[in-house]
């Protein structure tokens, strides 16, 4: 049987029109606490980052509720030992098989509340597996593959808001009152005494996350090594490099290794997820592009200088960490789309050839002399 096969006729849906009027049952904000909630958020890394401040909201605000989150495999090996949370495991590898099998882990079940916080093809069409008479979805401006097909009820739309506010909505839109965001994310011993291992005693630590999973936000490796070796040279740091195992993670960091001219602690593709969480909190600062390791180390606390251009960090940068980015996104998106960033869409990315040749290392060497200085680590 195909996918749609699997999906088709499933019950309770509720209804696929988003302009269908409310019933006095289903209006939003909440005035009774819900007994069941249904987070639907497979991916990935950095998005599954963000969600942890929704469910610790949704937590404080209702510690009765019961939530289920439907994730995805690696971001569970990232968060799966969140407290007090029912994780529901899909792999997107896994074909129909891996539908069957949440077929089966969902079938009978009925939640008040689904919050569909993703608007990729696939989740929107996993979403039907859900019963739930609240489906609480994005807004049409932010929604792509026919998502607000699948929901009943939409977050506000507010023009330019940072990633973690636009997930914080779903919470707001629920009636939990606004409040900054808390992650809260436990590591465990183990993975913190490895960490120590590998950076002991307290000398300060520039830990480099080269690569993000799309190509052309990265850097260049000439650039990350010269940044390497200043803050060696003239900071007196530790500089360590952290990424997955992938060929071109690996690849990454050994042309780094190769262009730098002062000793580079290299364990990429030598860690658990775990270890590369105690790995980010370790560190006295992280340097990497638009990535899940930036905000997860920003989730951690670590401060996290960012690098952008392909995105925008008004958008999607590390959240606690906004001002120590080095930003060239409005610059790209003269170059690359003859407009001023304002005019294109919320989210656009510019992942062109050469776009992040716009961050200069003079640029990003002087933003960290400035955070050591302030931070008093020189």
């Amino acid at each position: 049987m195909s996918a749609r096969g699997l999906l088709c006729g499933c019950p309770g849906t509720a209804s696929t029109n988003p302009d269908r009027p409310d019933t006095d049952e289903m209006k939003l904000p909440l005035i009774d606490p819900p007994k069941s909630l249904c987070v639907l958020r497979l991916s990935a890394l950095g998005d599954a980052t963000h969600t942890v401040p929704v469910i610790n909201a949704l937590r404080h605000q209702w510690p009765d509720t019961s939530i289920t989150w439907i994730i995805g495999k690696l971001e569970h090996r990232l968060l799966g030992h969140l407290p007090g949370i029912e994780f529901v495991v899909f792999d997107k590898r896994g074909g129909l098989n891996a539908i069957r099998q949440l077929r089966e882990r969902l079938r009978g079940r009925q939640f008040d509340v689904l919050l569909h916080m993703q608007v990729a093809l696939r989740a929107n069409l996993i979403s039907r597996l859900v019963r739930a008479p609240i489906r609480l979805g994005w807004n049409r401006e932010r929604s792509r593959d026919r998502h607000h097909w699948f929901v009943n009820h939409a977050v506000r739309n507010v023009p330019f808001q940072h990633q973690v506010e636009g997930f914080l909505e779903f919470a707001w839109a629920l009636g939990v009152p606004p409040a900054p965001p808390v992650w809260d994310i436990p590591i465990n011993s183990q993975d913190q005494d490895w960490a120590e291992q590998q950076l002991p005693a307290e000398q300060p630590t520039l830990l480099i996350s080269p690569c993000s999973s799309h190509a052309r936000r990265n850097w260049q490796t000439e650039r990350y090594a010269a940044v390497a070796d200043h803050a060696i040279e003239h900071l007196g740091m530790r500089v360590a490099l952290t990424g997955g195992p992938s060929p071109r993670e690996v690849e990454t960091g050994q042309a780094i290794m190769a262009a730098a001219r002062h000793g580079v602690l290299n364990l990429i593709g030598k860690d658990t997820l775990g270890q590369s969480m105690a790995l980010l909190r370790r560190a006295t600062v992280l340097l990497s592009p638009d990535s899940g390791p930036a905000h997860i180390a920003s989730a951690l606390g670590t401060p996290v200088l960012g690098l952008y251009a392909a995105t925008w960090s008004r958008r999607s940068g590390p959240w606690r960490s906004l001002d120590l980015c080095v930003d060239r996104f409005p610059e790209a998106a003269r170059q690359f789309r003859g407009k001023e960033p304002e005019e294109l869409r919320w989210g656009t990315r510019i992942e062109e050839p050469g776009v992040m040749d716009l961050v200069e290392v003079d640029e990003v060497i002087a933003k960290l002399d400035s955070f050591l200085r302030t931070s008093g680590q020189v």
